[in-house]
């Protein structure tokens, strides 16, 4: 991946978000400036909202599942994996507010946050997706798979 690339979209895009956020709300801002052009635009919004969300969720569920597996069995540790997991419910329930708010965005204030909006070209796009797709479990698990 280039991160120089990647570097320059983050500093490119305003927003006090954490990094996947940013990268998000890029994404979005180009499906939301496109969808007048290929109607097709408005589906994969709507995947990607449905998918981050999916995916935030399942997040939370493994910390709590590893948080309730460290309970029960005896763990030195464990004061660290309860601030931990703690972090992660946290950045979890921020990830979720966001995509919260962006699905309560009305069609009729789109043209109004375009205008607002510094949005990626398309290479910039394609390289953001590339990006959080690389960051998906089976993607990174990719190579386990591969070699079994």
């Amino acid at each position: 991946m280039d991160q120089g690339s990647i570097a320059r979209i983050l500093k490119q895009v305003s927003g006090g978000e954490d990094e996947i956020q940013q990268l998000q709300k890029a994404l979005l801002d180009y499906l939301d400036e496109n969808t007048e052009t290929d109607a097709s635009l408005v589906f994969s919004r709507k995947f990607y909202i449905a998918q981050w969300f999916r995916d935030t969720t399942m997040e939370t569920e493994k910390a709590i599942k590893s948080q309730k597996d460290e309970d029960s069995s005896e763990g030195t540790h464990h004061a660290k994996d309860i601030e931990t997991t703690g972090q992660i419910m946290h950045r979890a329930e921020s990830r979720k507010t966001f995509l919260r708010s962006i699905i309560k965005t009305a069609p009729s204030q789109f043209s109004t946050l375009k205008m607002n909006s510094d949005t990626v070209g398309y290479e910039d796009a394609c390289l953001i997706v590339r990006y959080l797709a690389s960051m998906r479990p089976f993607a990174q698990s990719f190579d386990i798979y591969l070699t079994q």
